[in-house]
């Protein structure tokens, strides 16, 4: 499904988002903070605009997407920068090893595996003790009166807009399905602390459509 939406897959989210999805790129860099030196992963990368963000900073990112088409857009697009490389990978057994990165981040991809927890203990593994986790993910609004309008726009208006502008629109079906099914910020975040990361923290972005969750891995390594 990601394979054949590739191509159109940026232009169409900002569409779908009303341009948020480039705030929420920004908030998302800047939480993760790159630095010329750290080794980066962007998990659930996509064609790579994230992955972008963070490599201008000078940091050695890796973006690794579980969609071969993801990947091979993103290395026709942004193949030339020096510093990111592009990787296929499964979220829940990465092909890199203990203790490996400064800093992990996932955009708009934990929903998507089917074992999100599982995926976070492997971006734990994968984290130099010390290092840093930021996810970007849609949530639930806490305001009942916006969370009926939200869910008006998502059943009644984006199927149409997406019908418009998406070379696979029933691709959006499922991933509004997928934000519905989604849990909200708390369990989220217990999710993390669960796994064993530390100093878990939360801010919702745009009235909470997105919540931008923070954690760290333990200084000792608890493996």
């Amino acid at each position: 499904m990601f394979d054949e939406v590739a191509a159109g897959y940026d232009r169409t989210n900002t569409v779908l988002s009303l341009g948020n999805d480039r705030l929420w790129r920004a908030a998302t860099t800047r939480a993760v903070a790159p630095r010329r030196g750290q080794r980066i992963l962007d998990l659930a990368a996509g064609t790579g605009a994230s992955s972008v963000a963070l490599a201008a900073s000078g940091a050695d990112v890796v973006a690794a997407d579980f969609s071969a088409g993801m990947i091979a857009e993103g290395r026709r697009r942004h193949g030339r920068i020096p510093n990111l490389t592009f990787v296929e990978a499964d979220a829940t057994a990465l092909p890199f090893g203990d203790d490996e990165f400064d800093a992990v981040t996932m955009s708009f991809g934990l929903r998507n595996v089917n074992e999100p927890k599982k995926a976070i203990a492997e971006l734990l593994r994968v984290t130099k003790p010390g290092g840093r986790l930021v996810v970007c993910e849609f949530s639930q609004p806490p305001s009942r009166v916006f969370n009926g309008f939200y869910r008006f726009y998502n059943d009644r208006i984006l199927p149409v807009v997406a019908k418009a502008v998406s070379t696979n629109a029933e691709a959006y079906d499922y991933l509004n399905e997928s934000i519905k099914d989604w849990p909200d910020q708390r369990t989220l975040a217990a999710w993390l602390r669960e796994a064993g990361w530390t100093d878990v923290a939360w801010r919702n972005l745009s009235f909470g459509i997105v919540a931008l969750h923070r954690a760290t891995k333990p200084a000792a390594s608890g493996r």
